[in-house]
């Protein structure tokens, strides 16, 4: 293998300037974290509520991304039709809208008054803003393209010999779905789940903005942080720390997935 040339200086200088740009803002973080307080800090019943409501709702949403977004991906996966490809953009759309705009159209199609909300508040009595189920809605809405995309270019790279040969040999197209493609695309369905969890629990946006920030209701981690930096800071530098580590713990879970020539 060639030695890499090494970069000239100037262009090295703006790389480390630019890894210092990512790295500060933790390093903030940390210096100013309330270590012998943390335990306390997280042990606040505002902090408990904040971080189990994100726990159940998080949770929920991935089980939504993988209840809706399974079937979806295997059909995007089996074509490049017109229709695919104008569907992929719409499932892409969340990932690059701002969270608050994602909000501001789940309000306009989930609201008392919404395209959808309107006939199910009527019918039911009932409506999705401001409620737990809302915080899930939201949070399923930004977190599905993670792993939708995900799963999608895991069933791409399948080799799609594997299934003809078990449609060959008489299963028919649900076993060949249960015992040959799931199996083989597995780490691809359980590293898009956990991106779409991590999204998730990180969501904030869409959340405040279509359900609110009510505690032990819709107010989740992300919520709480920014309700506590005006009250609290320290519980908000605490909380922050909690959604750093568990970012840093899905990188590194999905390091061979997202960086295979980095992996090790």
């Amino acid at each position: 293998m060639t030695p890499r040339r090494p970069l000239p200086a100037a262009l090295a200088a703006a790389a480390l300037v630019a890894a210092l740009l990512f790295a500060l803002p933790l390093a903030g973080l940390v210096a100013r974290a309330p270590w012998p307080r943390l335990g306390a800090e997280l042990a606040r019943a505002e902090v408990r509520d904040a971080l189990l409501l994100s726990l159940r709702c998080s949770l929920g949403a991935a089980l939504l991304s993988l209840v809706l977004g399974l079937p979806l991906a295997l059909w995007l996966a089996e074509g490049t039709s017109r229709l695919r490809a104008l569907v992929r953009v719409l499932v892409t759309l969340p990932m690059v809208l701002p969270p608050v705009v994602g909000g501001v159209a789940l309000l306009l199609a989930f609201g008392r008054q919404g395209l959808v909300g309107a006939p199910l508040a009527h019918a039911f009595g009932g409506a999705l803003p401001f409620t737990t189920a809302g915080v899930v809605v939201a949070e399923a809405y930004v977190a599905m393209p993670f792993f939708v995309l995900t799963l999608e270019a895991g069933l791409r790279a399948l080799d799609p010999r594997y299934a003809q040969a078990a449609a060959s040999l008489g299963a028919r197209p649900w076993r060949v779905l249960r015992t040959v493609t799931l199996p083989l695309v597995a780490p691809s369905l359980v590293a898009g789940l956990v991106a779409a969890w991590a999204r998730a629990l990180g969501e904030f946006g869409a959340t405040i903005t279509f359900a609110g920030s009510l505690r032990g209701e819709t107010r989740t981690l992300p919520l709480a942080v920014y309700a506590a930096l005006e009250t609290s800071p320290d519980a908000a530098i605490a909380l922050s720390l909690v959604l750093v580590a568990v970012a840093a713990l899905v990188l590194f879970l999905l390091r061979r997935q997202w960086f295979p020539g980095g992996a090790r």
